[in-house]
């Protein structure tokens, strides 16, 4: 299974589209389920229902921070290349999906308002994007880490 069918598999589990694309992804973090559904856990309903950035945007970028982050604060090189990183996770995304923009990519979509998640039922995954978005942005995270892999081989 790869990380795009993982990542939907578990939004059908009933984990929120940021925890579903982290947690794809232990077999490259490290890190083990509950940690990565806890760290996410904020973020699904662009952050906590709010409808901002789309959770299956976040989720893809813990996972891009996670493996190909930076840790001291004055490399600044290390910062920048990682910030085009995740400008480039944006754009692909946008580039497919007009937005990362949670209330954006549910425009039309009835939703009802509140912090309190909808019951997860066959008209909420019919009438959504949310389970396409997590197997796409799975995909583009993988997309980018094989061309990071083979940049960083053409270096040497």
């Amino acid at each position: 299974m790869d990380h795009a069918e993982k990542a939907r598999a578990l939004f059908l589990e009933g984990y929120n589209c940021a925890q579903a694309v982290l947690c794809a992804f232990d077999d490259l973090t490290g890190l083990d389920r509950e940690t990565s559904a806890r760290l996410a856990s904020s973020f699904g309903g662009g952050m906590g229902r709010m409808r901002e950035v789309c959770g299956t945007v976040s989720g893809a970028l813990l996972v891009l921070g996670q493996l190909c982050g930076y840790s001291d604060p004055k490399d600044l090189r290390a910062k920048t290349d990682h910030y085009h990183l995740v400008q480039e996770f944006a754009r692909r995304f946008r580039q497919i999906n007009g937005s990362i923009i949670c209330r954006e990519l549910l425009s039309g979509v009835k939703t009802k308002p509140g912090n309190e998640p909808e019951e997860r039922t066959k008209d909420y995954y019919a009438s959504r994007p949310c389970l396409r978005h997590v197997g796409e942005a799975a995909q583009i995270v993988d997309d980018m880490l094989r061309e990071q892999e083979i940049e960083d081989k053409q270096s040497f």
